[in-house]
């Protein structure tokens, strides 16, 4: 894979122990670092006795995915009400979150895999993405954790899936990371694309689908489930940084763009996926950046506004409860929210859209009708006429943009890369079919030689022929015929 995965020392903590910044935490798990203990039984609530264990087992999980040395962006801590369900969230940088862990620990305690440029956890605020992960709820398959610990290590780690970095025992499932070297939010469609990837090979194991998305949260080791008492506990494996080309090359060969010139024909469907995946992303991401430009003031516009979120987050997460959850997120972001009640009343037939697209009927109907399929393609000009977005708004928006700020941007890049104008006006000539001057001027001389050939032939045979006879006989104009006979003359 380019770099070499560093082994675990099995008579000591190796690597793993000499690294610096962990190396006081790191003693505390001895014992399961090298000797790879077992998944506690349930009920088992032995692992750690007291308070000041579980911090400092929080705290370490929390410093070995986010190593305060090349994290940037917000950590969000959430709890998880008992009797309602819902979260409390907090949004930390990663040298301040140690010490709040202490008012917060217990019960139902998460945090994100991923970090946010503020304090919003949704998948366009995501700043770093730094972690890959499955959610194996095996339990509704009746299979038991050392079973599904033993399945993975013979068939699936380092064969098609690379192994995880650690495993996290969530109470009742387990939940397997992969750390990677951090990459911005703009490799959000490769990073999907490598996620969907693990999803579907660990389906049959119980992967969860509705646990995929960039913003997604998981237990930390220390607290406990409040399903069934459990205290949640980390395996760490190894600390090895994986980058998502290096997954992509070995594990997913469909991916790597392709050398040479591609073949016509009907395209893969990953690469039509990556596209969507761009769009969406950007089209969830621009709403955010209206919104905050306008300070939340979105007069005349908030249902749109917000049916629009929800239609879109639908179609990128692939999970419409998700969806539902940050378009109610995204609500609270205006200087006049809707009610719960009202935004999901208002944005009810955004999720049904997105259903129909999967709906093999509502697509038939959709075509009956003269349209692609079934779901909405709303064009920018209409998003920007109905959103009432100015050119001055466009100008900080990624795809919601007109046709001027479009040409403004290529001046902008042209006057920046001369040369890139130059590749560009060569593509579009090609797109025309205007050939490059060299081929043109070469075919012309071909094309004259040939109809040389063949005046001289048509002189041979008719010597008393006059130019238009010529002309009649060879197919070529009179013009022609005549330049050409003065060069057979000289």
């Amino acid at each position: 894979m380019g770099k070499k995965k560093p082994t675990l020392d099995l008579g000591g903590l190796g690597r793993l122990g000499r690294c610096d910044l962990y190396n006081r935490v790191f003693c505390l798990y001895d014992d399961y670092i090298t000797k790879r203990a077992p998944f506690p039984e349930r009920g088992d609530k032995k692992m750690t006795s007291n308070l000041a264990e579980k911090l400092d087992a929080a705290r370490h999980h929390i410093l070995f995915q986010h190593n305060p040395r090349n994290t940037d962006g917000f950590i969000t801590i959430a709890k998880k009400c008992r009797d309602t369900g819902e979260f409390t969230q907090a949004f930390f940088k990663p040298d301040a979150l140690a010490d709040h862990l202490t008012h917060v620990m217990g019960e139902d305690v998460f945090f994100s895999q991923n970090t946010f440029y503020r304090k919003a956890r949704r998948v366009e605020t995501v700043r770093q993405l730094r972690s890959l992960y499955v959610d194996l709820d095996f339990y509704i398959f009746n299979y038991a954790p050392d079973q599904i610990i033993d399945w993975l290590e013979q068939d699936f780690f380092r064969r098609a899936i690379p192994e995880p970095n650690l495993i996290i025992f969530s109470g009742q499932g387990i939940v397997l990371i992969w750390t990677i070297e951090p990459v911005p939010y703009m490799a959000l469609p490769l990073w999907q694309a490598v996620q969907n990837y693990l999803l579907d090979i660990l389906k049959p194991l119980g992967g969860d689908p509705k646990a995929a998305d960039a913003a997604r949260i998981f237990r930390i080791a220390g607290s406990t489930s409040s399903k069934n008492g459990n205290e949640v506990r980390v395996q760490y494996r190894h600390d090895y940084q994986y980058t998502l080309r290096e997954i992509q090359n070995e594990y997913l060969p469909e991916l790597k763009p392709k050398e040479k010139k591609s073949k016509p024909g009907r395209k893969k469907k990953i690469v039509h996926l990556f596209n969507l995946y761009t769009l969406h992303a950007a089209r969830l991401q621009d709403l955010d950046t209206l919104v905050r430009i306008r300070n939340g003031e979105m007069p005349q516009c908030r249902e749109f506004a917000l049916f629009l979120y929800r239609y879109w987050s639908c179609c990128f997460e692939n999970d419409p409860r998700t969806a539902l959850s940050h378009t109610l997120e995204f609500n609270r972001t205006f200087a006049h929210p809707l009610s719960e009640r009202e935004a999901v009343k208002a944005t009810e037939s955004a999720q049904k859209a997105y259903l129909a697209k999967s709906d093999k009927e509502a697509n038939e109907r959709a075509k009956a009708m003269g349209y692609p399929g079934a779901g909405y393609r709303i064009s920018n000009a209409k998003l920007i006429t109905w959103l009432g977005i100015t050119e001055y708004e466009q100008q900080h928006l990624k795809t919601i943009i007109g046709t001027k700020e479009k040409n403004r941007r290529k001046r902008l890049a042209y006057h920046a890369n001369p040369e890139a104008k130059k590749q560009a006006v060569t593509e579009y000539r090609r797109k025309k079919g205007i050939r490059p001057m060299e081929e043109y001027n070469q075919a012309r001389k071909t094309k004259k030689e040939q109809n040389m050939e063949i005046l001289k032939k048509a002189m041979e045979e008719n010597p008393k022929a006059s130019i238009r006879k010529l002309a009649q006989i060879t197919g070529i104009s009179k013009t022609h015929v005549g330049e050409l006979k003065k060069e057979i003359s000289l």
